[in-house]
């Protein structure tokens, strides 16, 4: 049995004040009995305003929150995903990064959001974030906590093909930190995520950021752990920091697969 952590939070506009706003959560966790605590999107840093966010970008490797939380799962012995940080590449372009650290604070593996979030809603906001950060182009599956992760990052979710071909190489827990917008939240969120669950026959994990933000933005909140049959085990009901505990039988990823064997049975066919 694996105990996971998922916490939801309103991370500020500056690295110091996401650390600080974010730490007594993994705490809260960890004290709880967590081993794999997930963190949302944008962990280390949110700000819309692209000048201000920009000026305050660092590498991964000397991110100050990044920093702090990598001490915080090595003081508590605990798998760590940060679910991602805003950082710098190598290449001075920005990057939408998941990061695993181990109970050692060492990065264990690194994912960059491969699906850019770029649409105009019917609201009338409209994203653009593949005119601020470079889209990846390897899907990640690594080893935590006696369990195999498959990473994801928000926009993910809505790409069934991404996630068959996590657990087709042998993730049992997906993870899908997010900062979801609120109208596309109030309308798909818990749809997608269950949805992703029972076609892969996986744990989703999907920790979330929520509320009215440092920046003014918004976003919708309801973290949610889903069981690989699509059950909800744990959920937020709400936008508030906080933190949700679940523990996951692994064994329900073999049973899922076996009852319905659609990994299996999917097959390769011509287009229209």
């Amino acid at each position: 049995m694996l105990r996971v952590g998922l916490v939801q939070t309103r991370t500020p506009a500056s690295h110091a004040g996401a650390l600080a706003h974010t730490e007594p959560l993994i705490r809260e966790a960890a004290s709880a009995g967590a081993t794999l605590i997930v963190t949302p999107e944008c962990s280390n840093i949110l700000q819309r305003d692209r000048a201000k966010l920009f000026a305050q970008l660092e590498p991964l490797e000397s991110d100050p929150a990044v920093e702090g939380l990598r001490a915080l799962a090595a003081e508590l012995s605990v798998w760590l995903l940060i679910g991602s940080a805003l950082v710098r590449r190598d290449d001075g372009k920005a990057a939408n990064r998941s990061v695993l650290v181990a109970p050692d604070g060492s990065v264990a593996a690194t994912y960059d959001k491969i699906h850019m979030f770029d649409v105009d809603l019917p609201t009338g906001e409209r994203h653009r974030e593949s005119s601020a950060y470079e889209a990846g182009d390897r899907a990640v599956v690594a080893q935590a906590a006696g369990a195999v992760l498959g990473l994801t990052i928000c926009y993910d979710v809505r790409f069934p093909a991404l996630h068959a071909a996590l657990a087709r190489a042998g993730a049992q827990v997906i993870t899908v930190p997010a900062a979801f917008t609120r109208p596309t939240g109030e309308a798909h969120w818990e749809t997608l995520l269950r949805a992703r669950a029972i076609e892969t026959g996986s744990f989703v994990l999907a920790a979330a950021q929520g509320g009215v933000h440092e920046d003014g933005r918004g976003t919708w909140g309801r973290s949610t752990v889903i069981a690989p049959w699509g059950e909800i085990l744990a959920k937020a009901d709400h936008d508030e920091p906080c933190v949700l505990v679940a523990d996951l039988d692994l064994e329900a990823v073999t049973r899922a697969r076996a009852a319905i064997p659609a990994l299996e049975n999917a097959r390769a066919f011509a287009g229209p």
